[in-house]
């Protein structure tokens, strides 16, 4: 049955897909307003780092502030969305504990929080959705392998760049195509060793975080999309921080073919990304199939052998939805990472010279830019994952810019619950070798 005739279904008997929201940004304000237009599903309890901004959130999207309660332990939780109630709270634990959710969103952007948001959730039985691809490179492995044991679908969303190649790799692959790359574009140059001071104009004009538009400025947040990509289809870099070239959308199957046939790659099953074609995403697909190749030609798409399939958009959060319902009907996820070993890792690079005893900065910072490296030689040469840095990592050495940080560069001063679940998903990966 169609997911939507299934949602309204739901709402013709008085149901709904009861879902727990974590973040109050950008993405978590539109989704709960926009939830309210769509059949079947609400946000019912919405967590945020005060439960004003949460209940300011809810009456944004048009909840009456009478029926919006703040909450303080899990009994309280249960009751309120049990009677029809809209919850708020500031400790994200009595979201996830909640017994009557169905679904727990986490939209936070932040590794830590969404890696033990995630992991919660999970124990405690509840298909969960990542807006936050951050904590899904950095120990997403583990976590879908841990929801699979518990029985319920750990996901990526639809309408995020990773979500929407994901979607053209379905279209392709159910037709019969090979899908031999997979790519993104990029809106803004790339500038590695920006900092918040020089985006602070831009992101006044875009009400958007400093810290947050540096990460996409220094091509980190490129790197997790495609970090995300990789795990879940087992694509590779073809090269470190792959090759970001300049194209149009005409230009790309002939660029991303091999350099024997006149394009830059040392191989197939690559994931890149272009700049020229934001805000879309792409695959190239090939066939072996004469009659198809002739197809192909007549429909103007070229003398092949490789193809191009373009999605000139991503509508972010407003997709999240789909996703929200597939994971809740079918148990399905729009991306997640396949099996228990990554097939790349975003690693992190100094982005200016670090002192011995300097603590290092989260993404988006003033120490670390991520770079996308394969997973085997990231673990061969003890690379750090960029999701690890913040303030709990001091440098030991002198560490020239540029230079890929290794764990024997730096000392872990604190166990953060990032670094409990990546010691988890190494120790996974090693049982898996």
């Amino acid at each position: 049955m169609d997911t939507l005739i299934k949602l309204k279904k739901l709402q013709e008997e008085q149901k709904k897909i009861k879902v727990g929201l974590v973040g109050t940004g950008q993405m978590g304000k539109v989704l709960v307003s926009q939830m309210r237009n769509v059949p079947g599903m609400e946000v019912v309890f919405l967590c945020s780092r005060t439960a004003k901004k949460a209940k300011d959130t809810f009456e944004n999207g048009g909840i009456s502030s009478f029926d919006i309660i703040e909450i303080n332990k899990k009994s309280e939780a249960e009751d309120a969305v049990s009677n029809g109630k809209y919850a708020v709270t500031d400790d994200y634990r009595l979201l996830t504990e909640c017994e009557n959710l169905d679904v727990i969103v986490e939209a936070t952007g932040n590794v830590e929080v969404g890696a033990d948001i995630a992991y919660r959730s999970i124990l405690h039985q509840k298909h969960t959705v990542m807006l936050n691809v951050e904590a899904d490179v950095t120990v997403g492995n583990y976590l879908n392998h841990l929801a699979q044991k518990n029985h319920v679908t750990y996901t990526g969303t639809a309408g995020d760049e990773p979500g929407a190649i994901l979607d053209l790799v379905r279209f392709a692959e159910n037709m019969g195509l090979e899908v031999i790359v997979a790519g993104k574009g990029k809106n803004n140059p790339l500038n590695v060793h920006a900092v918040a001071e020089d985006v602070l104009e831009a992101a006044k004009i875009k009400g958007t975080n400093p810290t947050m538009l540096t990460s996409f400025v220094d091509g980190t947040k490129t790197m997790i999309e495609m970090n995300a990509v990789a795990n879940a289809i087992g694509f590779l870099p073809d090269k470190r921080g792959m090759h970001g070239v300049k194209s149009d959308v005409a230009g790309l199957n002939r660029i991303f073919s091999l350099k024997e046939e006149g394009g830059i790659l040392d191989g197939y099953r690559r994931v890149d990304f272009v700049n020229g074609i934001a805000p879309g995403v792409f695959v190239i697909v090939t066939t072996k199939n004469k009659d198809v190749v002739d197809l192909m030609k007549y429909l103007s798409l070229g003398d092949g052998p490789n193809y191009t399939l373009y999605r000139p958009y991503h509508l972010t959060c407003l997709e999240t939805p789909i996703t929200i319902a597939n994971a809740y009907f079918n148990g399905m996820a729009t991306i997640a990472p396949k099996g228990k070993t990554p097939f790349a890792e975003t690693v992190a690079v100094a982005k200016r010279d670090l002192m011995p005893g300097e603590s290092l900065d989260e993404i988006g910072g003033y120490t670390v830019y991520g770079t996308l490296e394969t997973f085997e030689k990231a673990k061969k040469e003890n690379m750090l994952p960029v999701g690890l840095c913040d303030a709990g990592i001091k440098v030991k050495k002198a560490i020239k810019r540029d230079t890929v940080l290794t764990y024997d560069m730096v000392e872990i001063t604190k166990e953060s619950e990032k670094v409990r679940l990546r010691k988890l998903q190494d120790a996974l990966i090693d049982s898996a070798e």
